[in-house]
């Protein structure tokens, strides 16, 4: 049985390091050691979308081409797949991660305060759900969103009725 030691940092010994995998590989070895595991930008991005999406005060993910865009591949057959990660972008290291995001607040709300709360709400659902730590969640506010601009839906003109 070997022992198989990754450590992060300058440091002179092995365990001064910022984190340390240590693992045994072998058939003693315990299964969770076995083996490494990778996490998509695509996966980090979800999951920081969903979470933003769920504090009050934001509106929408995305900047106005973004979100018209988007609006668009929604309306094409098995194009609307990215409209969780829209307003997303993600850099996701072995360890680390870095998010950005692009939103739109509801008008009234205390922006700075959602800022917040949106970077509480991101850190803690990325880090839960991968392991990675967040080292910066940037925030863009592009658009505030007033409640006298309803989307306008268009109505449902189907073939078949």
């Amino acid at each position: 049985m070997t022992d198989n030691i990754t450590s992060v940092g300058g440091g002179s010994r092995p365990d001064t390091g910022v984190s340390a995998l240590k693992g045994r590989t072998g058939a003693g070895a315990p299964a969770e050691t076995r083996g490494k595991t990778t996490i998509a930008d695509g996966v980090v991005a979800k999951i920081a979308g969903m979470a933003a999406r769920e504090v009050p005060g934001i509106y929408s993910l995305g900047a106005g081409m973004a979100r018209a865009f988007g609006a668009m591949r929604e309306r094409v057959p098995g194009g609307g797949g990215g409209a969780v990660t829209r307003g997303v972008k993600v850099e996701v290291g072995e360890r680390q991660a870095a998010v950005d995001l692009d939103v739109v607040v509801e008008y009234g709300v205390p922006i700075v305060d959602v800022a917040g709360s949106v970077r509480t709400n991101v850190i803690s659902a990325v880090e839960r759900m991968t392991g990675l730590e967040v080292v910066e969640v940037n925030i863009a506010v592009d658009d505030v969103h007033l409640p006298d601009e309803e989307e306008e839906a268009e109505p449902d003109e189907g073939r078949v009725r």
